[in-house]
């Protein structure tokens, strides 16, 4: 008889070693990407994260959101849940976490016992209810049905200390990502969900969320206007009121807003409301506080024109260079030879799989003289970059440094001076 067997994730990142104990005497603990490359020469994707980015990054954040609305910032952990990663959010005051799994809940709480963690997915198991109330302390859950309320009531033994927050829908946008499809009730439906959970909840609040990758400002005072008038027609007064996340940062060919133009508008939003004063406001920010804290180093295996065979693709942490078609900000690194000042032509990727849909357009614009042996580093990934490999194909691989750059692309509106190690 056979045996059952369960498997959590594909191989951990796993950390860089120096190639010598000379080296490793010699080498700092945080060195540049270009030293890191030139002290591995790895043949393997290498995840650059930048610790200091990522602090000041989130100090940022929190400063203007608390500056904003006097709100909690809670870090969407599904974004990149790397704990070298988390470590440094926490050390940017990030203290709430959007957790939407057991796996992130076990993981936050290991890490940081004290944390706040806030169950934000609309719709879980019964045994991922249990798990999270009755092992890991956790008190908030979303819900936008009946039905949830009513899963989430039994499994917990009708608690009376928790905290219910009803996801409200929001009509089609214009993210870069829609997320209007999937989950959220109907305003009249979130009316009559508010009424109900008021009846049973220590805490009760509304939520939305306007898509990834928002770049403008107002769709956020948009959906606070209908999560008003859904808060006005229930009668119910509120203890939370979550904006959500979607907050955007730069790419090749895009340049959002200021932090601060997002920021006034969700103040204004909030202004008009007629809170309570009591009421917490919240935001689930992932991708604006991770994706320039992290870069990918990958080696060009072959040049077949202006195509590039790299030894990672969209079944590693290049999946939004496939379908979605993001481009990310590209240099070329060669560290053992003399770099070229050969003009930027357009290049296209392919991954290392076999599957002939590993590929990426781009373009991305690199020195026309690449080839065979040269390295390029892939800015803004750490956002849906590592958490987001597969084992497909057998290339699962990957390792990770510490490394002291600033990003290769800015968002307006973060003060990275004091990021640099």
């Amino acid at each position: 008889m056979g045996f059952i067997r369960s498997r959590s994730a594909v191989a951990p990142l796993r950390r860089g070693v120096p190639v010598s104990f000379a080296s490793a005497a010699v080498a700092p603990r945080r060195t540049s990407v270009v030293q890191a490359v030139a002290l591995h020469r790895p043949e393997e994707p290498m995840h650059c994260i930048r610790p200091g980015v990522l602090k000041d990054t989130a100090a940022s954040f929190v400063a203007a959101f608390e500056q904003a609305v006097s709100g909690d910032v809670l870090y969407a952990v599904k974004c990149n849940p790397e704990p070298t990663v988390l470590r440094a959010l926490w050390d940017g005051g990030v203290r709430h976490f959007d957790v939407a799994s057991p796996g992130e809940i076990r993981l936050i709480r290991q890490m940081f016992p004290d944390a706040e963690l806030h169950y934000m997915h609309p719709v879980k198991g019964r045994e991922a209810i249990r798990t999270a109330y009755q092992q890991y302390g956790v008190r908030d859950f979303v819900l936008d049905s009946m039905e949830e309320l009513q899963k989430i009531l039994e499994e917990t033994g009708d608690a009376q200390d928790l905290g219910l927050v009803v996801r409200l829908a929001l009509p089609k946008g214009n993210a870069v990502y829609d997320l209007s499809g999937k989950f959220g009730a109907p305003a009249a439906d979130a009316v009559e969900l508010l009424r109900a959970v008021r009846m049973v909840a220590k805490k009760v609040g509304v939520s939305f969320h306007v898509g990834s990758q928002m770049l403008d400002p107002a769709a956020y005072e948009r959906a606070l206007e209908l999560a008003g008038r859904v808060i006005a027609d229930s009668g119910v007064v509120i203890d939370v009121l979550d904006v959500g996340g979607g907050f955007p940062v730069s790419y090749p060919g895009v340049t959002p807003p200021p932090l601060g133009d997002f920021m006034e508008a969700i103040a204004r939003g909030v202004g008009r409301l007629n809170l309570p004063a009591h009421c917490r406001v919240w935001c689930e920010p992932g991708r604006a506080l991770v994706a320039p804290g992290v870069s990918l180093v990958v080696q060009v295996i072959k040049r077949r024109g202006n195509e590039l065979f790299i030894n990672d693709g969209v079944y590693g942490a290049l999946s939004d260079a496939g379908v979605p078609g993001f481009r990310f900000p590209a240099r070329m690194i060669r560290p053992f030879a003399q770099m070229t000042d050969a003009p930027l032509d357009a290049f296209a990727f392919y991954g290392p799989t076999c599957d002939s849909a590993d590929k990426m357009n781009g373009p991305f614009h690199l020195p026309a003289d690449i080839q065979a042996g040269d390295w390029i580093e892939l800015g803004q990934l750490g956002a849906y970059g590592s958490c987001l490999r597969t084992a497909f194909n057998g290339f699962d691989q990957a390792r990770v440094v510490e490394v002291s750059d600033l990003p290769l692309l800015a968002t307006p509106g973060y003060d990275l001076k004091s990021c640099v190690a």
